[in-house]
């Protein structure tokens, strides 16, 4: 039995992987080390050598903390106060760093290197403090040329302008520009209420902001957050943006403190940032009802809210924000979702500013946690609806029922909640025949959104069918027949995908398409009411003749790929719904067998397919979506920062990626649209099945395409996570097979990419996989670990005590699988070639060992011979004693006849060195016969 390793032979390990280059492994070894060890001077050598290896993997803080605690056992350690001045030295903290050089050279004042690396020092910050001086005058100078009204070369302004911003983005400018009264000098470029001015002032405010807690609340005290407010309210939409990012940049800031280590500058600072905070939000909530406040600015503010008021995650247990907007601005949201277009004295909105309040309202009642929380929140939306719909005549019953369709949009509950009120649904059905166009387009609406849920929609279509087909056949406004077609649409949707249950006859839901298609393609038409034209269509689109006869019309398909990348992004959902079903790439299980007799037995409803739903007609509509552009029309969708980019719609765009690369010879076109740049952002954030999706579509995409071609620059460090999550042992056999296949195709391409995937913690999944029963799992799993195996850490891995890795892949060595066999035995032909001592550790993990080898050797197959030749080769090269082992068995005779071998040449030159090794040994003598 192998003794256990010490602390010593580990750093001496250490040192020698230091010396050979390796920094990373040698930071394992020491790091392994310290574990072991007790003895305080042991410990401060390992912690100098740990700061060693940080400086060359150019980790400067750790660098400076494992340097710090070799110094607090022997402050006198020259090398671990040197350690630490390069790393002060690269931190920005140069007094520190001379400190420590000074200390230093007085403990050895001879030394030479410390003697220049000071003067050098000295030189760097007399740089620094020439520069900073320059710097103050820049600042001075970039104000005066901005604050000088007779100044008239707008260049030179635009200059100064910039160079403020982009000196506000580096620490030391922007701590300099806060000191220089900066604050001050911006707030007077906001007052002249010039836009280029203003914009200047706002982003070089964001810079200051950034990361700094202190400084935040500095400036937020002397700007004022009414003056904050009232400037997302302008009607420049360039200003509104630029003063919605320092907003945002603001609370980030006061939310989270610092991000960057400013070495206690602010330790004394103490701050209550959750009364900035919830001053930060009264404003933004006030501004919401603000008749003076412009429609973008009010989007810009409901945007604000709904990123900085809930909870990032449900592990996150604090939701007193939320609960502070619901008691002090649930009124405030709720009046701009009632707000009735066109009707005297309704505040300014834009086609988005309904979907960014459902989104806000959805989120906010998302963020409760008990039922006492939810119950206060529906009463007091049915306070607010009652307070209209009552004493307020015909146009309070309006905002009353916009209410309505705005909460159905957003937390459905709370809509179904106020629509069963005492004579609501009673006035959306008067309110559909009125005279009106306004009064009648609010209460469609609100039909359509209540025939969402079956509870409701049987109930409309008993009272509401007729009604709907009265409007659509009579009225003479499109924008009403539209979305009376809508509610038909979504009322004949009831059975789904369900080929047996329809709600019309025959025929009825292609006249509805058809239609729906007709005005989706009529450009005279307003992009609101076209909208609706593709809502439709989200829902008659479960039936495959329509699908069929859509992918059939390309001038419909581009139609809608062209609102897609329009300005109103409430169309996301409705387009994202057309395309799954389209591309049939929602979830479907086939029934049970035995169920289904069951069920024809009981006389019970059994679903159908429809003919048209079968893989091949699923296949042909993919590539008419792929050909009319499909693939930059999501890639749009993706960019949209909008809050109609909801989490769900998120999640049915990566179900149609998935779909569009379900086909390898699809992929490249997918690839070149923009389509693996669009998955990365899907696979990174979302619900768990739109993010699985979104990563399964990226591991297709890498395995049959170059990755380094398909994801380019640093974005193919972007893709490990993805595919690391599909590892996940609840994601499906497949979803960890091609996440396998990926993983290999990376960890084969560089040092860095197989370091990122070490990083993500992905090898003890991979080695999980390797005792996987399915034998395509296992076998990439192993492929995937061979391609790792270059890596000096997992090299290091195979040694470690107590691991049965080493174990595995020689066993596997063995195996009847062919293809099994040929990926363990390249692992060990690499592992013994990199990695020397593991040839030693061979012949100890199974006594099974030469026979494995040497059943490699005799394989029928060239591949797995010269395999077997190489790891005999490197065997007999690292050490006598296993050279001695492997003579002294059938490997003499086996090697010698492959030597003559002149048909398999790379296995006869493996076997001629094998035995060359054995002659210098001594342990055969020279045969004549070979040159």
């Amino acid at each position: 039995m192998e003794e256990p390793v010490t602390a010593e032979q580990l750093r001496a390990r250490g040192n020698a992987l230091f010396q050979a280059g390796d920094p990373g492994a040698a930071l394992a070894a020491y790091t392994e080390a310290l574990g072991l060890s007790d003895a305080p001077s042991e410990r401060a050598v390992l912690h100098r050598n740990r700061a060693a290896c940080y400086l060359k993997l150019e980790d400067y803080t750790k660098a400076e903390a494992d340097a710090t605690k070799a110094i607090e056992a022997d402050g006198r350690d020259v090398k671990a106060l040197f350690r630490r001045s390069q790393a002060l030295q690269q931190l920005g903290r140069l007094d520190q760093a001379v400190s420590d050089l000074q200390r230093c050279v007085s403990l050895e004042p001879r030394n030479k290197a410390f003697q220049e690396a000071l003067r050098a020092l000295g030189s760097s910050m007399h740089e620094k403090m020439k520069a900073m001086s320059c710097t103050d005058s820049k600042v001075e100078q970039m104000f005066q040329i901005l604050l000088d009204l007779d100044e008239k070369d707008a260049d030179k302004k635009q200059k100064a302008a910039q160079n403020l911003i982009v000196l506000a983005r580096e620490e030391a400018g922007a701590e300099k520009i806060f000191q220089s009264d900066g604050v001050r000098l911006l707030m007077q470029l906001l007052d002249t209420a010039k836009a280029d001015l203003m914009l200047a002032a706002l982003r070089t405010l964001v810079g200051l902001c950034s990361g700094h807690r202190s400084r935040t609340a500095a400036i937020l005290a002397e700007l004022g957050a009414p003056r904050l407010a009232a400037m997302l309210g302008v009607e420049h939409e360039q200003v509104s943006l630029a003063a919605c990012n320092l907003l945002h940049v603001m609370f980030d800031s006061l939310k989270e403190g610092l991000q960057k280590d400013f070495r206690g500058k602010e330790d004394a600072v103490v701050l209550d940032s959750s009364k900035d905070l919830k001053l930060l939000i009264k404003h933004l909530l006030e501004l919401l009802v603000l008749e003076g406040a412009s429609a973008h600015g009010r989007d810009n503010a409901l945007n604000l809210l709904i990123k900085v008021v809930p909870r990032k995650s449900p592990k996150e247990t604090n939701n007193s924000l939320s609960l502070w907007v619901i008691d002090q601005g649930l009124k405030k949201i709720l009046e701009v979702g009632s707000t009735v277009c066109g009707s005297s004295g309704s505040l300014p909105v834009t086609e988005n500013t309904r979907m960014s309040t459902s989104v806000l309202l959805s989120k906010l009642y998302e963020d409760l946690k008990c039922d006492a929380e939810r119950e206060n929140f529906h009463h007091l939306c049915e306070d607010y609806v009652r307070s209209w719909f009552e004493g307020h005549e015909l146009p309070g019953k309006l905002r009353a029922i916009q209410t309505v369709s705005c909460l159905l949009q957003g937390p459905s509950d709370a809509g179904n909640r106020v629509l069963e009120l005492e004579g609501i649904m009673e006035s959306v059905l008067s309110l559909c025949a009125s005279v009106s166009e306004a009064h009648q387009l609010v209460a469609v609406e609100a039909l359509i959104h209540a025939a969402d849920k079956a509870k409701r929609a049987s109930f409309i279509t008993a009272n509401g069918v007729n009604l709907l087909k009265e409007i659509y056949k009579h009225s003479e406004r499109d924008s009403i027949r539209i979305r009376a077609l809508v509610g038909l649409c979504k009322l004949g949707s009831a059975g789904g995908t369900d080929f047996s249950m329809k709600q019309f006859a025959e025929g009825s839901t292609m006249k509805l398409a058809k239609q729906c298609r007709k005005w989706l393609c009529n450009e005279a038409i307003d992009a609101g009411t076209r909208r609706w034209a593709v809502e439709g269509l989200a829902y008659l689109t479960f039936d495959a003749d329509v699908k069929e006869e859509f992918v059939e019309d390309k001038a419909a398909m581009q139609a809608m790929f062209q609102l897609a990348k329009s300005e109103d992004r409430s169309v996301l959902y409705a387009v994202a719904s057309t395309l799954v079903n389209c591309t049939n790439s929602y979830d479907h299980e086939e029934p049970d067998p035995q169920m289904l007799e069951l069920a024809k037995y009981a006389k019970q409803h059994i679903p159908e397919q429809h003919p048209k739903d079968k893989p091949e007609f699923v296949k042909r509509r993919v590539r008419k979506l792929l050909t009319a552009g499909v693939v930059s029309a999501l890639a749009c969708m993706v960019k949209s920062e909008n809050p109609a980019l909801t989490n769900s719609c998120r999640e049915l765009i990566s179900r149609v990626f998935l779909a569009l690369v379900e086909e390898a010879e699809d992929r490249g076109g997918v690839v070149a649209q923009g389509g693996g740049k669009a998955l990365i952002p899907l696979s990174l954030e979302g619900t768990e099945v739109g993010q699985t999706k979104a990563a399964q579509a990226l591991a297709k995409i890498t395995i049959t395409s170059n990755p380094e071609m398909a994801f380019p620059g640093e974005r193919i460090y972007e893709v490990v996570r993805p595919l690391v999550s599909l590892l996940h042992l609840q994601r499906t056999g497949l979803e960890n097979f091609e996440g396998l296949m990926a993983l290999t195709n990376l960890a084969g391409i560089s040092e860095r990419l197989r370091q990122k995937i070490l990083k993500e913690r992905a090898v003890p999944m991979i080695e999980g996989y390797m005792f996987e029963e399915h034998e395509l799992i296992r076998l990439a799993a192993t492929e995937c670990m061979c391609n790792m195996a270059m890596s000096k850490e997992v090299q290091e891995m195979f040694l470690a005590e107590g691991s049965d890795r080493l174990k595995l892949m020689v066993l596997y060595s063995g195996e009847e699988d062919e293809k099994l066999r040929r990926a363990a035995s390249g692992t060990l032909a690499m592992l013994t070639a990199l990695h020397p001592p593991i040839c030693q550790r061979i012949p100890q993990v199974t006594v099974h060992w030469l026979e494995i080898l040497q059943a490699l050797l005799l394989s029928p197959s060239a591949e797995l011979q010269h395999r077997g030749a190489v790891v005999v080769m490197n065997m007999m090269a690292a050490a006598r004693e296993v050279a001695e082992q492997l003579i002294a068995s059938e490997m003499l005779e086996i090697l010698s006849v492959l030597a003559k071998d002149k048909e398999k040449p790379r296995v006869a030159q493996a076997a001629q060195e094998s035995l060359a090794h054995a002659v210098s040994y001594g342990l055969i003598k020279p045969n004549p016969g070979h040159a």
